[in-house]
């Protein structure tokens, strides 16, 4: 059964699945998606949930419909591109953040970083 935060509407942690789903490329430009009711019973929500989340990424560009076809991952590989960018800086930002907190200045956080590379504690 799949976790979800219950101080975060279900319907945007799917979005924000979905979205890491889209900027890896898990998800490709120009790929069908399931149904609605597929995709309901793959993340265990209702499917009202389901298409409220499948909405509003089509309203921010990711997906498309064509109607007698389905929906499907955006072509534009600027909105992509786009979507990886934004992810990133929320990301740098959070740690940022929290680095921040515990002390660390920025500079600091640079050399934390570099040595943490160097050491290959890095998954890539």
């Amino acid at each position: 059964m799949k976790e979800y935060d219950n101080k975060i509407p279900i319907y945007l942690q799917i979005m924000a699945q979905m979205k890491i789903s889209i900027a890896s490329g898990a998800l490709s430009a120009g790929e069908k998606l399931s149904s609605v009711r597929e995709l309901a019973q793959a993340f265990e929500v209702n499917p009202n949930t389901m298409q409220r989340a499948l909405a509003e990424l089509e309203r921010e560009n990711l997906f498309f419909t064509e109607r007698t076809s389905g929906r499907f991952v955006t072509t534009d590989e600027g909105v992509i591109m786009n979507l990886r960018d934004t992810l990133a800086e929320q990301e740098i930002k959070r740690f940022m953040s929290y680095m921040e907190q515990i002390g660390y200045t920025k500079q600091e956080m640079i050399q934390k970083i570099q040595q943490w590379q160097k050491e290959g504690k890095h998954n890539g």
